[in-house]
C-alpha cells in the first residue's frame, strides 16, 4: 500500500457547497487509509482561509490560485481543441507539483476529483487511477445547449461533444470510474464506446448531527418574513440554480401566492448574479446571498423548493432540507438518486402549477407538513451515512483484497 495523490478542481474547504462536500468527505476518507498529497485550486481569498485546514489532512499539498480569465480559456480551448472547462483548470503550478510528487514519492493511486483535473495524470502512470466523475458533465452541457441561442448555444453544444470525447477516454484510462448516483453510472456507460470500462455508482451521505434541527437557532431576519417561508440553497452563480429560481419567482410564487398572500422566498447563496438581486425585496422575494452557516436558515423555513429542471447526480440541497426536518416540494430531476417515498418523505410534482399546489397544500395542513418533515429527518438518519456510502472507497483504491461491484452500471 502507498500513498494517494488526489487531484480536486477546488480546495475541498469549506463544505458548504454540493462538490465541496463530496470532495471533503471523500478527502477525510482517503487520509485515513494512507498519506494523501492534495493539489487544487483556489477560487478565492475566502477559500486561502482553510489552507491550514488542508494542510492538516495532507502530506503535502499544492493550493493554487485560479485567475484564468473566461475569455482567455476561451482562446486556449479553441486553439487546442480542448472543451473549455479543461482549459480553465490548466495550470503549469499544478502540473510542477504533480510531477514532482510521482517522481519523490511512492504514488500508487491517482485520484481525479471531477473531470477537469484528469489531465494532470501524466502517460505511462503506472499505478492505479480512480476517476470521480460524480455527473456526467457532457449530457449537462447537451441539455444547456438545447435551452440557449446562437453563439451561446454552439458553444454548450461543442462544450458537451468534446466533454463526452474526455469523458471517454477517461474511463478507458482509469481502473474505475465514479459517478454520484446509480443513474449516472448507468448513463455514462451507455455513452462509451468501450462495454469494459469499470463505471460504478458511490453516492453522497449526510451528517445528520450536524444538520439537526434541534442544535439550531432559526435566523431571526427570516422569521420576520411572511408566512409559508419557502427556501432554495445553493451556489448561485451554478445555471441550473440560477434557471430553478428564475422559474420560482416568475411562475410557481405568483400561483403560491394567490392562495397564500403573506407568502415569502428566500434564496440562500453565495454569488448571486444581478439578474436575481434585482428581484429581491420585493413580491415576498428575499435574495440573502453568500451565509456563514446555512443551517439557521433551513430551520427558518416552512417548506424547500426545488424546482430545478437541469440536474445531474443527487443535490445535496435535497438531503440537506431533509435532514433538518423540512418537508421538501421538488421537482422529478431534484429527486434523481434519493430513494426515499414521494408523498411520505417529500412531494415530487412536474409542472408550475403541480409545484405550487403541492406548497399550497403543505401550507394549509401544517401537520402532515410536519410529519413529512420528520418522515424525511429519519429517512436521512437511516439511509444516507457518510461511512454507509463511502464504504466501498477502499476496494475502489485496490487497499482491499476485492472490490464489491454490485453497484457497477
Amino acid at each position: 500500500m502507498g500513498e494517494i495523490l488526489f487531484l480536486a478542481h477546488r480546495i475541498p474547504f469549506p463544505p458548504d457547497r454540493g462538490d465541496k462536500i463530496r470532495s471533503h468527505h471523500v478527502l477525510k476518507a482517503l487520509a485515513r487509509l494512507a498519506p494523501v498529497h492534495v493539489a487544487t485550486f483556489a477560487d478565492d481569498e475566502q477559500d486561502h482561509r482553510f489552507e491550514a485546514d488542508l494542510a492538516a489532512l495532507s502530506a503535502s499539498y499544492r493550493l493554487v490560485r485560479r485567475r484564468k480569465r473566461l475569455p482567455v480559456a476561451g482562446l486556449e480551448a479553441l486553439a487546442t481543441g480542448k472543451p473549455l472547462s479543461i482549459a480553465a483548470f490548466h495550470d503549469s503550478r499544478l502540473e510542477r507539483y504533480v510531477r514532482n510528487v510521482l517522481a519523490q514519492r511512492d504514488i500508487s493511486v491517482i485520484y481525479i476529483f471531477s473531470g477537469q483535473m484528469a489531465q494532470y495524470v501524466p502517460n505511462g502512470y503506472r499505478g492505479r487511477v480512480v476517476a470521480d466523475l460524480v455527473d456526467v458533465d457532457s449530457a449537462k452541457f447537451e441539455a444547456y445547449a438545447t435551452k440557449s441561442h446562437g453563439i451561446r448555444s454552439w458553444m454548450e453544444r461543442r462544450e458537451g461533444y468534446l466533454l463526452q470525447a474526455e469523458e471517454a477516454r477517461i474511463a478507458g484510462a482509469s481502473d474505475v470510474t465514479l459517478l454520484i448516483s446509480k443513474a449516472e453510472a448507468a448513463l455514462l456507460h451507455a455513452r462509451l464506446s468501450d462495454p469494459a470500462a469499470r463505471v460504478c455508482a458511490m453516492g453522497n451521505g449526510m451528517d445528520s448531527v450536524w444538520f439537526d434541527p434541534a442544535l439550531v437557532t432559526p435566523e431571526p431576519r427570516m422569521t420576520a418574513c411572511g408566512a409559508p417561508r419557502l427556501i432554495f440553497t445553493g451556489q448561485m452563480d451554478y445555471a441550473p440554480n440560477i434557471e430553478a429560481v428564475m422559474r420560482a419567482i416568475d411562475r410557481i410564487m405568483p400561483l403560491v401566492r394567490e392562495a397564500c398572500p403573506q407568502a415569502s422566498l428566500h434564496v440562500v447563496g453565495r454569488n448571486p448574479p444581478a439578474v436575481l438581486q434585482a428581484r429581491g425585496g420585493r413580491d415576498g422575494i428575499e435574495v440573502w446571498g453568500r451565509v456563514e452557516d446555512v443551517r439557521p436558515w433551513l430551520a427558518a423555513a416552512d417548506i424547500a423548493l426545488v424546482p430545478l429542471e437541469i440536474a445531474r447526480g443527487v443535490q445535496n440541497k435535497v438531503l440537506e432540507a431533509m435532514a433538518m426536518a423540512l418537508p421538501v416540494v421538488l421537482s422529478p430531476g431534484s429527486a434523481t438518486g434519493i430513494d426515499a417515498q414521494d408523498g411520505r418523505d417529500f412531494a415530487i410534482a412536474q409542472s408550475d402549477a403541480e409545484l405550487a399546489g403541492a406548497v399550497v397544500a403543505l401550507a394549509h395542513d401544517p401537520a402532515r407538513a410536519r410529519a413529512m418533515g420528520m418522515a424525511a429527518r429519519e429517512w436521512i438518519v437511516g439511509h444516507a451515512a457518510w461511512d454507509a456510502a463511502l464504504a466501498q472507497l477502499p476496494g475502489y483504491l485496490g487497499f482491499e483484497g476485492s472490490e464489491d461491484m454490485s453497484d457497477a452500471a
